[in-house]
């Protein structure tokens, strides 16, 4: 899909509640949005959870289900790092249920984006360079 996804702000939260991301996904996730450059959402699959997909955005991580046109089943949206947060500590956000069956997938979720976000991240070709520093004049 490209270009922004928007699908979230199109339609109101069944429920909105206060949650906090582990330190590790939020992490993982930052990584692998700058590493990507920002321009569109990063798609990630979600095995096990059929036609589920996570498109993460600076502004919101979005579950969406592709076969119901990309709609947003769950969102993480308004992240609210700390300025001297540690690496270690989890980052308060708002979490958008848009569907019954959220709550129920929540979990399952969760474990499944922290897998896919670490795999992700350390997928052949995506290792570090090491570039040379430009001379000084």
């Amino acid at each position: 899909m490209a270009g922004r996804y928007t699908r979230h702000e199109d339609h109101p939260p069944l429920s909105e509640r206060p949650e906090e991301i582990p330190a590790e996904c939020y992490n993982c996730a930052r990584l692998a949005l700058i590493r990507g450059g920002g321009e569109e959402p990063l798609w990630l699959p979600l095995p096990g959870l059929l036609s589920l997909k996570l498109a993460l955005m600076p502004e919101a991580w979005v579950v969406a289900d592709w076969r119901r046109g990309q709609m947003p089943l769950i969102v993480w949206a308004e992240f609210r790092p700390a300025p001297d947060r540690g690496l270690h500590q989890p980052v308060p956000c708002a979490l958008r249920n848009y569907t019954g069956a959220a709550e129920r997938i929540f979990p399952s979720v969760c474990r499944i984006m922290q897998r896919q976000l670490r795999a992700h991240l350390t997928e052949p070709g995506r290792e570090a360079q090491v570039l040379p520093l430009s001379a000084r004049s």
